[in-house]
């Protein structure tokens, strides 16, 4: 039925080959969302204890990518990160060379400094919750306060954060859609690649919108899990 107005058959047929490229996109998010929440987790800790020109320079970060797009930091990236090198080559006279970078892996930094960004403002105010009669607690029995924060501030602020976590490991996962436009083939560049092949871009779009929506509903019921049981978990501690 190719002159049919929507074709039902070229859509089923699509499936399996949008789905082929599903974990280039789950590895990429993932990848991001690891990486990106070490980062978050550091900056949280340096603006949380105010260190001097880290907290200051982390406070330009993060207004910097919570206040550009991320389709401008993957093309930033993409050909910004080959003219920082081969400046270095040139003052230095180094010899690195991004003909063997892959894409994905500008992709990957990419995302994962605009998702640090985003989990490190979740983390320090998650962190910042915890009541200060607690701290004062600690300092009571002769902890430090890394001790303090380790012990006592994270595993409250771990059940507070977990909600807006998630929230950022979904829009990773929508973001990843954004890679093919520096030449990372996932299920979006792949859907294209599709519609193009038959003419039937709406289609394949449909595919991979169902696709991406199961994947963030799957997300989603796994964050709502581990958030109930962290509430049971701090309840328990509480009771003791």
């Amino acid at each position: 039925m190719n002159g049919a107005v929507f074709d039902v058959g070229f859509l089923v047929q699509s499936i399996p080959d949008v789905l082929s490229y599903l974990p280039v996109t789950l590895g990429l998010a993932f990848s991001s969302f690891v990486v990106g929440l070490a980062l978050g987790f550091l900056i949280a800790l340096v603006r949380f204890f105010d260190i001097r020109v880290l907290s200051q320079l982390s406070r330009v970060f993060v207004s910097l990518m919570r206040g550009t797009p991320a389709m401008c930091q993957l093309l930033l990236a993409y050909y910004g990160l080959p003219v920082a090198l081969q400046a270095i080559n040139q003052e230095f006279g180094t010899g690195f060379s991004v003909n063997g970078i892959p894409p994905i892996a500008f992709a990957i930094v990419a995302l994962s400094l605009n998702g640090a960004a985003f989990m490190s403002e979740t983390i320090r105010s998650a962190m910042l919750s915890v009541g200060s009669d607690q701290i004062e607690a600690c300092y009571s029995v002769n902890m430090t306060r890394w001790q303090a924060v380790w012990y006592v501030i994270l595993p409250q602020a771990l059940a507070t954060a977990l909600a807006p976590l998630g929230n950022t490991a979904i829009s990773m996962l929508k973001d990843t859609s954004l890679v093919f436009n520096i030449s990372v083939v996932e299920m979006m560049a792949e859907a294209k690649i599709v519609g193009a092949r038959g003419f039937r871009f709406f289609e394949v779009y449909i595919v991979v919108s169902l696709i991406y929506w199961v994947c963030c509903f799957v997300l989603e019921r796994l964050v709502t899990v581990l958030e109930r049981r962290s509430r049971h978990f701090e309840r328990s501690v509480t009771a003791r």
